[in-house]
């Protein structure tokens, strides 16, 4: 698959017809389960965007990849993937758990920088989506589901190339890349450096949405015998502007961030189990000005954060078992404890550990396939006791194009270190919140043949202790107060069709590649108390509708068209959110082994909101140069 992947995203020219890369699609193995199994066998309904659309889709960063997927809310402060709050099925930022090649990244700090990946979007071999509680397959912070990020890992022969990109307000980006297969080992290297003026001013006329981003990213595999060893590293530096971001009040914020990433997980075959060991840390340094360059009249806040895991697992042909441990530590001048030993602008921090055991059996027929599982936690965060987190899939295979789906499954969420400590900046946190917990059932139907594709889905949520940020609408001076908000029930429904003509007529000439309508519409009751004022879980995306179109022209001159309808809820009458529909083009042709590109994102030059008093860019045009040597 990842062969076939890669040919996909370099050209256009190579490309198989559409059906083709489909039907391939249905037999990658993907992380729905604590036991892969293809997309096809899966219990689970997992949305791909493989490397093909990625390469396609006007989008620059995986935040705006994830945009066209339709039960996903991408809510954007910043561009260029700065400040980007990403969701799941109503929920907020921080209750999906984000994925690095299976390596669980999530930020205990704050989801607002979770997205911050240290590789470039032609690095990128699959996005892998898991709607729904996910406890049981990929632990903590999977209240709502997963993401994982799928980075490439096989190369047929040596590869190097390199990218040049520059547009409107000023952008300008440069990357490199390379990778080889000798053997039994592989091994690639990324790294890229962008740039951007910003697409607004404060009031003192100087850019508040700037940004600098550098990334790099290394990954190796060895696979020898009964043995395989799979491991990366990976660095993000960013500094942007933050406008408005976390207050009106202030119109010239600023951030500066610095992420590494480093994981090593290995596989072990020892007769009819595989063991499979996994350790990883990452380290998130943060620093936040209220005031840009003026520590004398407000401080700048500094947080620095350490997660470190540790996994051990064992596996058979239908059972997955294990236990993990992850350890959440960060020092800050303002989160967490008062340290009994502070050190250099350290005055605060807080570490806990979290640690879970787990159980999973699957079972795949020619007809049927069910999996059942648990996982057990326990955080020495809070005082509550061990949890047990149940679950169940099954898909009944009704032909050989028909498939239905259901299960339930349920998840827990632990506060983030902003939750229970945030008390500055009109904040007042609550350091003695319990985790969310969520229990969901979920059933839907799948047709899949002949160059269609059909999904529609149905599912329902119970959440109760949710977190949230509350003031009384009453008395907007009052503090935002971090809240368990009672009970949240949620009802979802998703459809998505997609046509591929080509396949269809069965004429591989026809210009038009592909046609995808999707929507989803959320409807949620909060069993919470009246005149509240909600700083995120009251503001769910209620209706999006994606519509996307991909054409190949004499068979090198590609275009892709995107649009999105965005109606968002809202606390009040009173900040209630407008719709906004936003249309995306990317224009590709290809020279042997040159790719030249043309993107537009808002071609309709939109006025837009994600978040209250902060406004999104207009037209945005962009250029781009690819060279494969």
């Amino acid at each position: 698959m990842s062969v076939l992947s890669f040919a996909l995203a370099a050209s256009l020219l190579a490309m198989p017809a559409v059906g083709v890369v489909q039907d391939t699609l249905e037999r990658v193995s993907v992380s729905g389960s604590r036991i892969p199994l293809a997309l096809g066998q899966s219990a689970r309904i997992v949305t791909i965007l493989d490397s093909y659309e990625i390469a396609s889709i006007p989008a620059g960063t995986v935040n705006d990849l994830l945009k066209n997927a339709v039960g996903v809310d991408v809510r954007q402060r910043g561009a260029l993937g700065t400040q980007t709050d990403v969701s799941l099925r109503g929920g907020t930022f921080d209750q999906i758990a984000v994925l690095l090649d299976g390596v669980n990244i999530s930020d205990p700090h704050t989801g607002h920088n979770a997205f911050d990946f240290p590789i470039d979007v032609s690095q990128i071999e699959r996005i892998e989506i898991i709607e729904g509680p996910a406890a049981r397959s990929f632990g903590t912070a999977s209240l709502l589901g997963a993401i994982n990020i799928v980075t490439r890992s096989q190369a047929s022969r040596p590869e190097a190339g390199f990218h040049l990109g520059g547009g409107s307000f000023g952008l300008f980006d440069v990357g490199t890349s390379g990778a080889f297969q000798k053997g039994s080992l592989y091994q690639s290297l990324s790294a890229s450096h962008s740039r951007t003026d910003g697409f607004s001013t404060c009031a003192a006329g100087t850019p508040n949405t700037d940004s600098r981003q550098t990334k790099g990213f290394y990954r190796g595999a060895y696979s020898k015998g009964l043995l395989n060893l799979d491991w990366h590293l990976g660095v993000s530096a960013r500094d942007y502007g933050s406008s408005t971001f976390y207050s009106p009040k202030f119109d010239n914020q600023f951030e500066s961030t610095l992420k590494t990433f480093s994981s090593l997980r290995a596989s072990v075959e020892a007769g009819r189990v595989r063991i499979l060991p996994s350790v990883y840390w990452t380290r998130s340094n943060d620093r936040f000005e209220l005031l840009r360059d003026d520590p004398e009249t407000v401080p700048f806040n500094y947080h620095r954060t350490n997660v470190q895991g540790a996994n051990l697992g064992f596996r058979s042909k239908t059972l997955a078992w294990g236990a993990e441990l992850r350890r959440e530590a960060i020092v800050s001048t303002n989160l967490g404890e008062p340290l009994e030993q502070p050190f250099g602008k350290y005055k605060m921090g807080l570490t806990r550990y979290d640690i879970s055991a787990y159980a999973e059996h699957s079972v795949v027929r020619r007809l049927y396939t069910y999996s059942l599982g648990l996982v057990m936690h326990k955080n020495t965060g809070n005082d509550e006791k061990p949890a047990i987190y149940p679950g169940a899939d099954f898909s009944l295979r009704l032909s050989d194009s028909w498939k239905l789906y259901a299960s339930y499954n349920s998840s827990y969420r632990m506060p983030t270190f902003t939750e229970l400590y945030y008390s500055v900046g009109g904040h007042k946190a609550d350091s003695h919140l319990k985790a969310e917990k969520m229990q969901a059932a979920e059933m839907g139907v799948k047709y899949l043949a002949g160059g269609v594709r059909a999904i529609a889905t149905l599912w329902y949520h119970n959440g109760r202790d949710m977190i949230d940020w509350v003031r009384p609408l009453s008395d907007p001076g009052q503090p935002w107060k971090s809240v368990n908000h009672a009970r949240v029930n949620s009802l979802g429904e998703e459809l998505t069709l997609r046509f591929e003509p080509a396949v269809i007529f069965n004429r591989p000439s026809l210009p038009l590649r592909l046609f995808e309508l999707s929507y989803s519409h959320i409807s949620q009751r909060k069993d919470s108390e009246e005149g509240i004022e909600s700083y995120y879980a009251l503001e769910y995306l209620r209706n999006k509708a994606v519509a996307r179109t991909d054409f190949l022209f004499f068979g090198r001159l590609g275009l892709d068209v995107c649009c999105r309808w965005m109606d968002r809820a809202s606390s009040s009458e009173e900040n209630a959110y407008n719709p906004y529909f936003l249309l995306d083009a990317k224009l590709s042709c290809i020279f042997s082994r040159l790719k030249l590109t043309v993107s537009a994102e808002n071609l309709t030059d939109t006025q837009w909101f994600d978040h209250k008093y902060v406004p999104q860019p207009g037209r945005w045009i962009k250029f781009g140069l690819e060279v494969k040597l």
